[in-house]
């Protein structure tokens, strides 16, 4: 059985509307990036406290922390990095979900040379370097992180995602259609193809060619084929929405409500026509 999930401060930043909207729309997950504009890592302990009791008196379960590990350039302080990410892993455990979501590092920055961010085998290492820390530690704490393709980081093309996921071991993959359209990449199925094997949660979002994002089915990601393709091959895990279709930042991206049910609306009605039951 599979699930839809949401990135619920694309609604609003007010926790008790991302609630009611949810339930709106029978979603009963939600992944956890942000409330009351703050990002998830920077919550009090008495923010998160009130958050996990709303969440439990309304009956809605955290997929994953949609933390921004790995969302800084691959030479700044790792020590400081790694306090961040064992909050992250602190997080998962309070919110008892087995995933969290990060990124594999932009380019160094100042740039030693003109070709540092544009010859992405130059910070490879250290990518893999980080990378490599952080999923031994979160093995540890009997957590799973799932590496997003994001435009503009170490893996951001199909050939970098392979080049993580086969050289990081425990490292799963976030699949994300549209983010592939934006860097010049097929999600489905020359993405979805190298991939599969790692592919442990969907991001649903699409994009045209022009790389604007659009609901799903609206773009090129081939949305019907990629759903028919993880049915016959057995996905059971998360659908969660990410729609950006208001704005989309470096760190979030905004729908607002009516926004949101449009994407919702969407995605549902893909899922309701080949018959493929969710909850």
């Amino acid at each position: 059985m599979i699930h839809l999930s949401a990135f619920a401060d694309e609604i609003s930043p007010d926790l008790d509307e991302q609630i009611a909207v949810l339930e709106r729309e029978n979603i009963h997950f939600l992944d956890l990036r942000g409330v009351w504009n703050t990002n998830v890592l920077d919550l009090s302990d008495a923010q998160v406290r009130q958050v996990k009791q709303t969440l439990d008196t309304q009956g809605i379960g955290v997929a994953a922390i949609g933390s921004p590990i790995g969302k800084v350039p691959v030479n700044s302080p790792f020590d400081e990095h790694l306090r961040r990410f064992e909050r992250a892993i602190e997080l998962a455990r309070i919110f008892e979900t087995p995933f969290i979501r990060v990124f594999s590092f932009y380019p160094p920055y100042p740039p030693a040379s003109a070709t540092d961010g544009a010859d992405p085998a130059r910070w490879r290492n250290e990518a893999l370097r980080r990378l490599i820390e952080m999923t031994e530690r979160a093995r540890a704490a009997g957590v799973i992180l799932l590496h997003e393709n994001e435009k503009d980081i170490y893996g951001d093309t199909i050939a970098r995602c392979l080049d993580l996921l086969q050289n990081v071991d425990g490292l799963q993959a976030v699949f994300d259609p549209a983010n592939f359209i934006q860097c010049g990449q097929t999600p489905y199925p020359d993405a979805y193809e190298q991939l599969q094997p790692w592919l442990r949660y969907v991001h649903v979002k699409d994009a045209r060619a022009d790389s604007s994002v659009v609901a799903a089915g609206e773009g090129v990601s081939r949305w019907p084929e990629l759903l028919t393709r993880l049915r016959q091959d057995g996905y059971g895990g998360f659908f969660s929405l990410e729609p950006h279709l208001a704005s989309a930042g470096k760190y979030q991206g905004f729908s607002g409500p009516d926004l949101f049910h449009t994407a919702s609306q969407a995605l549902q009605r893909l899922l309701d026509e080949m018959g493929w039951q969710w909850e």
